[in-house]
C-alpha cells in the first residue's frame, strides 16, 4: 500500500513557524521604518539622535541645535572632508581603496566614511559590533541613493559631538570660538575638524601639539580638496 505524501513531508513545529512569520515580520517593518526615516530625513532635520538622549540622561542637559548648510562656513565642510573621508565625493557610501589599505595592514578600523558616520550617529548606536556593521553596511546606500552629498555634510556636522554635550557644528563654534558657524575661520575650522574623533579627550580651543600639527595638515588638505575638484559634490 502507497505510504501518505504527508508522511513524507515533514511539518515544521508551530512554534518554529511562528518564529519565521515573526523574524521575517519585523525585518519588513524595519526595513519599511528606516526606509521613510531616510526619505523623511533628505528634507527634515533629524531630531536628538539615541546617542544624544543618553548624554541627556547622563549629563542633565546638552547644547544642540541645527544649522543649515548655508549658515555654515564652506571651509568648516571642506576642513571635515579633508580629515575624514578626503574621497567624499568619489565614493557611494564606501571607500573601498581605503577599506583594502585597511585590510592590508591588518587593521580593524579607520576606514569608516562620512556617509557611514553619519547613519551611525543618526539611525543606530555606539559602539562596535557585528549588528551594527550590518546595519550601517544595509542603510549606507540607502542614505547615499537618497540624499545629496550636500545633505549628507549638513547632517553630519549637525549631529557630530565636538565636547562633552555638545553636538552640532553651531554650538560648538559658540563654545569653542565664541563665534556663530558661518563665521569660522579656516584654522578654526581645522581645530573642530581635529578633534572629532576624540571630542572629549581633545580640544580646539586649547588644543594639544598633537591637534595642532593635525590642524595644519588638516587646512593644507582643505585648500587641496578644494583646488583639484574633490569639494565641489557639497558646495554650491
Amino acid at each position: 500500500m502507497p505510504r501518505s505524501t504527508t508522511e513524507d513531508t515533514p511539518i515544521p513545529s508551530a512554534p518554529l513557524a511562528w518564529l519565521r512569520r515573526w523574524a521575517l515580520w519585523l525585518l519588513i517593518t524595519g526595513g519599511l521604518v528606516i526606509g521613510v526615516a531616510v526619505v523623511w530625513h533628505r528634507v527634515m532635520a533629524p531630531g536628538p539622535t539615541f546617542y544624544m538622549k543618553q548624554e541627556a540622561r547622563r549629563l542633565g542637559q546638552i547644547a544642540y541645535v541645527w544649522t543649515p548648510i548655508d549658515d555654515i562656513a564652506p571651509v568648516m565642510a571642506r576642513a571635515a572632508v579633508a580629515a575624514e573621508d578626503a574621497d567624499f565625493c568619489n565614493h557611494w557610501g564606501f571607500d573601498m581603496r581605503a577599506i583594502r589599505q585597511v585590510l592590508e595592514r591588518g587593521g580593524a578600523r579607520g576606514a569608516s566614511t562620512i556617509s557611514q558616520q553619519t547613519v551611525k550617529n543618526v539611525y543606530l548606536w555606539h559602539g562596535r559590533s557585528w549588528p551594527r556593521k550590518a546595519l550601517e553596511a544595509v542603510i549606507t546606500p540607502a542614505m547615499e541613493a537618497a540624499w545629496s552629498k550636500r545633505r549628507i555634510i549638513e547632517v553630519y556636522l549637525n549631529v557630530a559631538e565636538f565636547d562633552e554635550g555638545i553636538f552640532g557644528i553651531g554650538p560648538a563654534a559658540r563654545h569653542y570660538f565664541g563665534v556663530e558657524a558661518a563665521d569660522l575661520s579656516a584654522l578654526q575650522a581645522a581645530r573642530l575638524a581635529a578633534i572629532l574623533p576624540d571630542p572629549k579627550g581633545r580640544s580646539a580651543s586649547r588644543p594639544s601639539n598633537w591637534v595642532r600639527k593635525r590642524t595644519a595638515s588638516i587646512m593644507d588638505g582643505a585648500a587641496t580638496i578644494r583646488r583639484d575638484g574633490r569639494a565641489a559634490c557639497f558646495e554650491d
